[in-house]
Parts: structure tokens; sequence; C-alpha cells
């Protein structure tokens, strides 16, 4: 079984809603919800004329490969409704796997950690709350480190 982290954001129409929907198909789709962090209401990234989005992070387990859980994620956003549009556009929902068990992947497609993970406080607040003391294979810094040095 593999560690994974998945981060999740919505800032379309029901976000409470859009966040219990994509777990659900999460847990049907081969991916074990271990704990979830708690909701945080945040302002928009890159973008900023757009709705508040709503962001938490999760902690799961699966048999699937990275590039299999990709894939999968890919798969419920767009069952859900997301379409991409321009970058950072508003979106109904957003899946982005932060980490992968110890995982360092650097493909087109696929870059886990997450390349910007360390620059969104949305992303390290919730994080923290599930998981304070995981160690970014390639920075060598804990979630609370990060989140730290980010407020600092």
């Amino acid at each position: 079984m593999h560690r994974a982290f998945i981060a999740i954001g919505t800032n379309l129409g029901d976000r409470k809603r859009n966040i219990e929907l994509a777990i659900r198909k999460m847990k049907t789709n081969q991916i074990v919800i271990i704990k979830k962090s708690p909701s945080y209401s945040t302002m928009p990234y890159g973008y900023k004329n757009q709705p508040m989005f709503l962001n938490c992070v999760v902690e799961t387990q699966t048999d699937l490969s990275a590039e299999e859980m990709l894939h999968t994620v890919q798969k419920i956003e767009k069952e859900i409704g997301r379409t991409k549009k321009i970058r950072w556009s508003p979106r109904i929902i957003d899946l982005d796997i932060i980490f992968f068990d110890n995982d360092i992947i650097n493909k087109p497609d696929l870059q886990i950690p997450h390349p910007d993970m360390q620059n969104r406080d949305f992303v390290l607040k919730p994080l923290k709350d599930i998981a304070p003391d995981f160690v970014h294979p390639v920075l060598r810094k804990t979630v609370q480190e990060l989140l730290e040095q980010l407020t600092s």
C-alpha cells in the first residue's frame, strides 16, 4: 500500500458538497481515506478576481501507482465537472497529489512532491493538521517547518 496526500480545492457551486463528492468518489476508486483535515476558506492563488476557495487535504492509502492515482483523480475531476480553461481559473474541484510515499517523480505530466506546495498556505495549513512531521523528500523539512518558513 502507498501513502499519499491529496489537496482538494473548490470555489464554484456548493463548495462543501464538492469536497464531499470528491472524497466519496476517491473511496470508490481504490483510494482509502485515512485522515481528512479541516476545511479552510482561502483567498484565490494566482488569478485573484474570483470567488474564495474551500481547501482541505486528505491522507490516503492506495494500491494504485502514482501514475494510476493521477489518472484516477483527473477522472474524478472530470466526473464532478472540472474543465481546464486558463491557469488558476475558478474550478468546481481541483485534486492535486502533494506527496506519494517519499517518492520524487519528475515527469512532464506528473511532478511529486507537488512543485509549488511549499509556497501555498492553503496546502500547508491543512496538511499540518494531519501530518505536521511529514518530511518533504526534496526540501528535507517537515510540513510544520515549511509552514513556519512561509508565514515568517
